[in-house]
């Protein structure tokens, strides 16, 4: 019995077959993340969208960000931030306040 070789086209449908599997675990991958749903509906409001903007990639570019949960809860993270920023600064000044108040009291 002769050995099967594998040729150069048995080769190729098996890198094929493997670049399918690799697109379709990709396509998978897209899909439970939601970037294909959300890729679709900033798509279809370019579509909709009765005065085209000059730059299509500004558009989809602020759109995917402006309905991005994490744009929400990074505009909280901000104005928590510099809520906390402040009140550290007051806390600061109450502590160097009380030092000056301990130093002049063990004199």
């Amino acid at each position: 019995k002769k050995k099967k070789k594998n040729g150069p086209c048995q080769q190729r449908n098996a890198m094929s077959e493997s670049v399918q599997q690799k697109k379709e675990e990709f396509r998978k991958y897209l899909e439970s993340g939601g970037v294909i749903d959300a890729l679709t509906k900033v798509l279809v409001g370019l579509y909709e969208e009765p005065e085209k903007p000059n730059n299509a990639i500004d558009f989809v570019q602020q759109h995917l960000q402006a309905n991005s949960p994490a744009t929400a809860d990074l505009q909280s993270v901000l104005r928590e931030n510099d809520q906390l920023k402040k009140e550290n600064e007051a806390l600061q000044n109450e502590i160097e306040e009380l030092k000056k108040k301990l130093a002049e009291q063990s004199q």
